[in-house]
């Protein structure tokens, strides 16, 4: 199939709000060694694309500099050596860069099959969280059924996600949300107990409940003294994100004394191959439960590729419940 020389997409003017996020025409992009072409139907909106709009979170050396993390679409075209897709495919993958385009690269092993007959608007939605729950909940922090996970920030869509898979993998789960509205979205999606943080305090909870196993936390700030109160002992904190700062006293005779692990990831600048192995485990783990519909990605409202700033602009907002997802 011939490709087309130009493309629609959206880039950054300058580091700034949503209004800095620009229509631009764009030499279409062809694949190298070991790399696809997706010709992509829909982009999923994630946090870190409205980091790098403000220009906190730069792109890895190679990759594109248009936003966009996660897609999903046709294979365009494929490079030397790839062998596992052929054009036409249906995909959904994780990408380093470019997905607010009509076209985006990324390494044949980050994209993975269309799970089941789920539509291409919703299979947009999984890869960037997909990617980083289990890594994080999963590899990371080592989450079994039975244990007790607190998820913060329940009703964003790395929340929604971590909710519906920890509990199908048999844990219980907490969940922090900010409106009564919100909770009740976390406790129909599997949390036994859903706190709104603006007017009680998730750490009696927790610690009425015997303390949380995991947490999975991307505010940061002065949540993180708060965190280490709520676990457990042997409780894992994983760090994902710092919405309110990095920086905070902490007590650390506490995580000695009772054996807490604090630890955290990002996933844009791991190695391909890091990332190629967590496809594999998602593949093998997580991927049937999405194709028979045990657990999907909540959707929250859809935006033309032109509507980027609006969706941005909803995103920090914080008053979705899910996923934000551009329409190509």
């Amino acid at each position: 199939m011939s490709l087309p020389d130009t493309m629609r997409a959206i880039e950054i003017s300058a580091p700034g709000g949503p209004e800095v996020l620009r229509p631009a025409t764009r030499p279409v992009p062809r694949p190298g060694p070991g790399q696809v072409l997706i010709r992509l139907a829909f982009a999923g909106v994630n946090r870190p694309d409205a980091l790098q709009r403000a220009g906190s979170y730069a792109p890895p050396r190679g990759a594109s500099d248009l936003p966009g993390l996660e897609g999903a679409g046709h294979v365009a075209a494929t490079g030397p050596g790839v062998t596992r897709w052929r054009d036409g495919d249906a995909v959904t993958a994780l990408l380093p860069g470019g997905g607010y385009a009509e076209y985006a690269l990324t390494h044949e092993a980050h994209a993975l099959p269309v799970p089941g007959a789920m539509p291409l608007d919703a299979a947009a939605a999984l890869c960037e969280t997909y990617f980083t729950v289990w890594s994080n909940v999963f590899q990371r922090a080592g989450l079994c059924g039975g244990e007790r996970l607190l998820v913060h920030g329940g009703s964003s869509g790395i929340g929604t996600t971590a909710i519906q898979l920890a509990a199908a993998r048999g844990a219980r789960v907490f969940a922090t949300a900010g409106s009564d509205e919100k909770c009740a979205a976390c406790e129909r999606l599997g949390a036994e107990r859903a706190i709104n943080y603006r007017s009680e305090d998730f750490v009696d909870v927790l610690r009425a409940a015997g303390g949380a196993d995991v947490i999975l936390d991307m505010v940061g700030g002065e949540y993180l003294p708060r965190n280490v109160r709520a676990l457990a002992d042997d409780g894992r904190l994983v760090q994902i994100a710092f919405l309110s700062g990095p920086k905070v006293a902490l007590n650390f005779a506490q995580v000695m004394v009772r054996r807490l692990t604090i630890t955290g990831s990002t996933l844009r600048p791991q190695s391909d191959l890091a990332k190629a192995r967590i496809a594999e485990d998602l593949q093998r783990e997580v991927w049937p439960l999405l194709a028979c519909g045990r657990i999907a990605p909540v959707m929250d409202r859809f935006f033309d590729l032109e509507q980027a700033a609006e969706a941005h602009a909803r995103l920090e907002s914080s008053v979705h419940i899910g996923k934000i997802v551009l329409r190509i």
